[in-house]
């Protein structure tokens, strides 16, 4: 399938800044350690609800070893309403050793140490290192995929190619910036069961594909 060329691409991230100019991280964090856990509980779960979740949590635990000594079943607990939570809850706790015996209590700047930990992907692992560390990445969700293979920026099956092929057709410099703009694309205009074509200014651009 023939999809849209960079500087396409680019006309798009450039309408979508106009769409979304406060597009940014949803989730509420202080630092790179909440950050870390803030994503790793937003896995299939919206970020309204883990923000509910974390404004209690963060103001009680704010390092690791403070996860640690509240323990797995009473962090289950106080994250119940999350989805998934007896694992976020494991994950969490097996990480937060993990960054005390190997890290120094710090969490790591860079992929290869951050998709080590338990609970965290590449999609979380680039969402820390671009917001935390302000390393540009694309950190590719389930609105990230969607909307870029319905605009036709990209067709591909799986995220992590969806990840490589954005990567080419965005200038580095962009990678950051476009991975807000196409997540409030897709939560906040094009949903995926009704998505709202026609309050879309890149509408046109989706028709011409059908």
């Amino acid at each position: 399938m023939k999809t849209l060329n960079k500087k396409q691409t680019n006309e798009i991230l450039n309408i979508l800044e106009v769409m979304f100019p406060d597009a940014k991280a949803e989730l509420v964090h202080t630092n790179p350690f909440e950050l870390l856990i803030a994503t790793i509980l937003s896995a299939q779960t919206t970020d309204v609800r883990v923000n509910i979740v974390t404004e209690d949590l963060f103001k009680e635990v704010k390092t690791p070893e403070d996860y640690i000594k509240m323990g797995e079943e009473e962090l289950a607990e106080r994250i119940r309403s999350i989805g998934f939570f007896n694992t976020k809850s494991r994950n969490i706790i097996a990480t937060c050793h993990r960054l005390i015996d190997e890290y120094g209590g710090e969490v790591p700047g860079n992929m290869e140490d951050l998709v080590t930990l338990p609970g965290v992907g590449r999609k979380t692992a680039n969402v820390v290192l671009s917001v935390a560390f302000g390393v540009p990445a694309i950190a590719v969700d389930t609105h990230v995929f969607r909307v870029t293979n319905r605009l036709g920026i990209v067709a591909e099956k799986d995220v992590v190619a969806t990840e490589e092929a954005l990567m080419k057709k965005i200038d580095k410099n962009r990678w950051s910036k476009a991975h807000h703009l196409f997540i409030f694309l897709g939560r906040y205009m094009c949903k995926a069961r009704r998505p709202e074509c026609e309050r879309c200014d890149l509408s046109e651009i989706c028709m011409k594909r059908i």
